[in-house]
């Protein structure tokens, strides 16, 4: 990962032995431990945690050039497998149609009140 290299953190999420960065094999160890403690029976491998978080992150409004620099990838196609269509992006799609429609509505009650504050 390119900012890695650049600015190395120093702190860690999952602190090895005096607060070194762990090493891949005891990280899937803690995740192991902690899905178990957890209840979790699904399998969860440190790719679920990625995708997960680049998942979250495109449903969050974040854009896909920057989930494709905070997970270092140096093609966009490696992060469009991230754009998966959920229903929760389906049911917020607004048609240029509904906007239309929402704008005559408004148009018309706003002139409704207007004939009825005349009438007074």
């Amino acid at each position: 990962m390119e900012n890695y290299h650049i600015s190395p953190p120093k702190v860690y999420f999952i602190e090895g032995r005096n607060g070194a960065p762990n090493t891949a094999s005891s990280i899937r160890k803690f995740l192991t431990q902690s899905c178990k403690a957890a209840g979790i029976k699904a399998l969860i491998e440190l790719h679920t945690l990625h995708h997960s978080y680049a998942t979250h992150l495109l449903e969050n409004g974040v854009g896909i050039r920057h989930i494709q620099e905070l997970l270092g990838y140096s093609k966009t196609e490696t992060t469009m497998i991230y754009t998966h269509v959920t229903i929760k992006d389906l049911v917020n799609i607004k048609s240029p149609l509904d906007h239309a429609l929402n704008q005559l509505k408004e148009t018309q009650n706003a002139e409704q009140k207007l004939l009825l504050s005349g009438n007074k």
